[in-house]
């Protein structure tokens, strides 16, 4: 791939379900000093990782598949496959919050699609789910050069969207927004509630790295999810800016997503929700098709790299990680039936999948401290260590507060999702004949049962919903 079609990897997992949803999600929960300081903290913390990425992609070339290469490499076996498994499971989630997305944009037009989780947005989904797999095995090459075009498309309607609030920028109405309106809690409150939905939006930052071994020249994979990062992050935050300055706080929290089409359709008019809605369909399907990429691929190294079963690492004559892809899509498709029993199915897959990539940025950044602390690789350019140790610091320091913000509940729903994931572990490591979990393996896992077993509870209680 060259660097370019790296950039437009990060730039596509990063450009889609969420960016369309920010208006909403933001002004239900702080105003423009409250969402001016959310970016500040995740774009310095996601910067910071981002730039973690670069370092080890430069001074550790022989990790292939970044994300949980690096947590094998630092804490262990079991630590590494737990980082895989759920960069994984966390991918799949974020590819059925797409469909409910597609489908709850349909359904402002079609009612029979509801919030995207009724009977016939399931079987629609299904359906798109599967004509993507189909097109996914004719191979990884081709669909790269379609994400690459799909993802120049979709970027059109959301500057269309900035140009036009630009114009009818209102500074009184900004003002009034400014601390929240008739919103209660102090600022720290109104920032923690928007913390999930900036991880979700930054998923994706990534994307160069997994796909490293593809890499034409290795230092452009760490140019690329600089310059993707810098571009999206722009994006997002005028995104979620200007409507404060179109509408009241209250008006656009009660929108119905995705809410960018219910702003801009209230700034000029119908056509202006139509225009946003095709945008966003492109622009979903093109992050959908860049993240089943993504699964595919991160399931076939862990298999390569003997952490997950063998028969994941099996390609077909295209050269597609064809059993990997089997079993993303179905995970995928039964994800999708779940919604149905879900009362804000997209809310739920997208902090469900902010709290379970958290966990293999945590590992990155832990790596990233551990490889400069000890010095390691650091015989080329030592004069960067002190510097890489600090960067590193920041975004594990940045990641243990996401996990803080999102709150217990999702760590809970996590160890759920983690406990059975461990049984492909095991599979992996007994068919290789190789020691399963070392005395803190053990540990780990009692302390993931654990937690599994008290949100299983939680969900049958009803103290924990969904």
């Amino acid at each position: 791939m060259s660097r370019m079609q790296l950039t437009a990897m990060v730039v596509g997992g990063m450009v889609g379900a969420g960016i369309f949803s920010l208006p909403r999600t933001f002004a239900g929960a702080t105003g423009p000093l409250g969402a001016v300081i959310a970016w500040i903290v995740a774009g310095t913390g996601m910067y910071m990782l981002a730039r973690v990425f670069q370092a080890l992609a430069e001074r550790k070339p022989d990790l292939d598949a970044g994300v949980f290469a690096y947590a094998k490499a630092g804490f262990g076996d079991y630590p590494g496959f737990l980082s895989a498994f759920g960069y994984w499971i966390s991918s799949c989630i974020g590819n059925v919050s797409y469909w409910v997305l597609i489908k709850s944009t349909l359904g402002a037009f079609f009612p029979v699609f509801g919030d995207g989780n009724t009977v016939i947005a399931i079987v629609v989904a299904s359906v798109g789910i599967w004509l993507f797999h189909f097109m996914i095995l004719k191979g990884v090459q081709q669909a790269a050069f379609i994400n690459t075009v799909v993802t120049f498309a979709k970027v059109i309607p959301i500057l269309v969207f900035i140009v036009i609030l630009a114009f009818a920028f209102r500074m009184d109405l900004f003002n009034a927004n400014l601390y929240g309106g008739d919103l209660t809690g102090n600022i720290f409150e109104q920032v923690r509630a928007t913390m999930l939905v900036t991880v979700f939006v930054f998923i994706g930052i990534e994307g160069a790295s997994v796909y490293s071994r593809y890499a034409r020249e290795r230092s452009d994979v760490g140019r690329a999810t600089i310059m993707g990062f810098i571009g999206v992050t722009g994006l997002m935050v005028l995104v979620t800016m200007l409507p404060y300055a179109v509408l009241q706080r209250a008006d656009i929290a009660g929108m119905r997503q995705p809410s960018m089409a219910a702003v801009l359709e209230a700034v000029v008019g119908h056509w202006g929700a139509v225009f946003v809605s095709l945008g966003l369909i492109v622009s979903v399907l093109g992050a959908y098709l860049a993240w089943s990429l993504i699964c595919a691929e991160v399931m076939f190294t862990a298999a390569r790299t003997e952490d997950m079963p063998s028969v994941f690492a099996r390609e077909n004559a295209n050269k597609v990680p064809a059993n990997a892809l089997w079993l993303t899509n179905i995970i995928v498709q039964l994800i999708v039936i779940t919604t149905y029993w879900s009362r804000d199915a997209f809310a739920l897959m997208l902090n469900l999948t902010s709290s379970m990539s958290l966990i293999p940025y945590l590992f990155v950044a832990a790596y990233g401290v551990l490889l400069s602390k000890r010095g390691e690789s650091y015989q080329v350019r030592p004069q960067e260590r002190m510097r890489d140790l600090f960067i590193a610091a920041v975004a594990a320091l940045y990641t243990l507060f996401m996990i803080y913000a999102g709150g217990l509940k999702f760590i809970l729903l996590a160890a759920v999702l983690y406990a059975p994931g461990t049984v492909l572990y095991v599979w992996a490591r007994r068919e290789r004949g190789k020691p399963v979990f070392s005395p803190i393996d053990w540990l780990i896992l009692i302390l993931i049962v654990i937690g599994a077993v008290v949100g299983l509870y939680g969900l049958a209680t009803g103290v924990i919903t969904i």
